[in-house]
């Protein structure tokens, strides 16, 4: 493992160094660990893949390798236990997921070094998902039994119909999760599936698989069965198709490329999917914004874990009454962001993922600035870091043809533009296929709510960029247009696991002629009734 400088200068008119940890990879991803973790793969074969740190570059782990034969078994034996698993009475296997979030906050240092070693970003961003889990975990815990019960309902003939509507799981569900945030987006998404009562065969990115395997060990250890979380590892066009072939549900997050064909695979079975897909955030500064607390808002918005966020602002529209005085406040602080490497807390953000990642946010300023565009901070990669850290970068003039106008960058980039009415400021930030996330800051909360209200995206926050939307577990969250179908959250995020079974149970007369009518007779006696039942505001 190389080993990076332990001192804490910093680099002339670049963003601050974070002071080195002392700790590294070593120290927390130890062959026994692996060794464990690996246990949890579905694999046949010797065949293996690696994971590499970003902070370094070196080698993580290297992880058993699943085969599309391997992802048919995984299926078989989840299909064995999510029997045994649905017939656990719903407050039971709600329980678990409560025992689950107690468990997660007291070993919260674990894998807040897991998620930092495999992604790279700064501790208190991975603390995020944490945070989403515990929510989650919570939320699912108490309100499954309740949304999960049977249903009475007026049937066709009151008193004569009783229906009752039952919510029957899917049986297993296919997960396959994305790198960026691989706590909330495999257990996180999971959860709910297994208080439905499904089990779940998932494929995290190779990436982040220690990440998600360690949360199966966590949720196991809190009483799921372990054979009703099976894990598969792989190259995804590879194990992908097969574990769409093989699912009864879909849940997938990535890119909107890949959910279409995960759409179109999904479609061919008539089986259901939720896709969460690619964004171009935007975000309103109008008027009458407190700026200070807009410009905090943004450089959180832009640049938590490193812009890696499929919610995260891309898109900055400050009114140009206040730009300059926005602009001069989200400069100085983005500026000021120190970037580290250290598992713990105090760098305000980490690294890159990723070649890949670096190559694209490389791309998309590079041509902005050679097509006209300013850097009014950042617009540089900082390899005196780690080999994957970009400095976080505001961009203004950016406009068509340049990639990052349009293009979804998926880093610590965001292009700011002015405007001068509302109405611009709407049609503008709609004026894009995605619809995933907004914003909009303003001291007047009803003037928010009604901008609000206009946007074209799934989650819109007043005053905050992302985490109260997405935090609010109650309410449903996910995309609209290219960003994706279906919800996660709310009572759609547990319900979507499950299929609606209506029983009716018709009494004393059935709904044909009886006792000696013809069917003139039985065509008068429904019209009568059919009035008194309007009459009766009976729905």
């Amino acid at each position: 493992m190389t080993e990076l400088p332990q001192d804490s200068g910093t680099v002339t008119d670049g963003n601050p160094v974070a002071p080195r940890g002392t700790r590294g990879a070593a120290d927390v991803v130890t062959e026994g660990l692996v060794a464990r973790l690996g246990r949890g793969v579905v694999r046949s074969g010797g065949g293996t893949v690696c994971s590499r740190a970003p902070f370094t570059g070196d080698v993580l782990a290297t992880l058993p390798e699943s085969t599309p034969a391997d992802v048919e078994a995984a299926f078989v034996r989840a299909r064995e236990a999510q029997r045994e698993w649905a017939a656990v009475p719903v407050r039971r296997r709600a329980a678990v997921l409560l025992r689950f979030h107690d468990l997660l906050l007291d070993r919260q240092r674990e894998i807040l070094d897991l998620i930092q070693l495999e992604t790279g970003k700064a501790r208190l961003h991975a603390h995020e998902e944490v945070q989403a889990v515990a929510v989650a975990a919570r939320h699912y815990g108490r309100t499954a039994s309740a949304r999960l019960r049977p249903r009475a309902h007026l049937g066709v003939l009151p008193v004569l119909t009783k229906v009752t509507e039952l919510r029957q799981p899917r049986g297993v569900v296919g997960q396959i999760a994305p790198w960026n945030y691989p706590l909330e987006l495999s257990v996180g998404d999971a959860l709910p599936a297994f208080a439905a009562g499904n089990a779940v065969v998932m494929k995290p990115d190779t990436q982040t698989a220690l990440t998600a395997l360690w949360a199966r060990d966590l949720l196991v250890e809190a009483g799921l069965p372990a054979d009703a979380w099976q894990v598969v590892i792989g190259d995804g066009p590879v194990i992908g198709p097969a574990l769409v072939a093989h699912a009864d549900y879909v849940a997938f997050t990535g890119s909107t490329h890949v959910g279409r064909e995960v759409a179109q695979g999904a479609a061919a079975r008539l089986i259901g999917c939720t896709l969460e897909l690619g964004g171009k955030n935007a975000m309103l500064v109008l008027p009458d914004a407190d700026l200070d607390k807009a410009a905090a808002g943004a450089v959180r918005g832009c640049f938590s874990s490193a812009g890696q966020l499929c919610i995260s602002i891309e898109r900055l529209y400050v009114h140009a009454s206040v730009a300059d005085e926005f602009l001069r406040l989200f400069t100085a602080r983005t500026k000021a962001l120190r970037l580290g490497t250290a598992l713990a807390y105090g760098a305000d953000m980490g690294s890159l993922v990723s070649q890949r990642q670096l190559d694209t946010v490389t791309r998309h300023v590079d041509e902005a600035v050679a097509k006209g565009a300013t850097v009014l901070a950042g617009g540089r990669p900082r390899p005196d870091i780690g080999p994957l850290f970009y400095e976080p970068t505001i961009l203004e003039g950016v406009e068509q043809p340049m990639a990052v106008c349009t293009e979804e960058t998926f880093g610590p980039v965001v292009s700011v533009y002015r405007y001068d009415t509302e109405e611009e400021a709407v049609r503008r930030a709609n004026a894009t296929p995605f619809g995933l996330n907004a914003s909009v800051w303003t001291a007047n909360g009803r003037r928010g709510r009604a901008v609000a209200a206009r946007l074209r995206a799934g989650t819109v926050n007043v005053n905050e960029a992302y985490a109260a939307g997405y935090g609010s577990a109650r309410a449903p969250m996910g995309g609209m247009g290219d960003s994706g179908l279906g919800r996660r959250h709310g009572a759609e995020g547990l319900l979507k696991y499950t299929e609606a079974q209506t029983i009716a149970r018709q009494r004393l007369m059935p709904l044909a002629p009886a006792f000696g009518m013809d069917d003139e007779q039985y065509a008068r006696l429904m019209t009568t009734g059919l009035r008194a039942l309007k009459a009766l505001r009976l729905s």
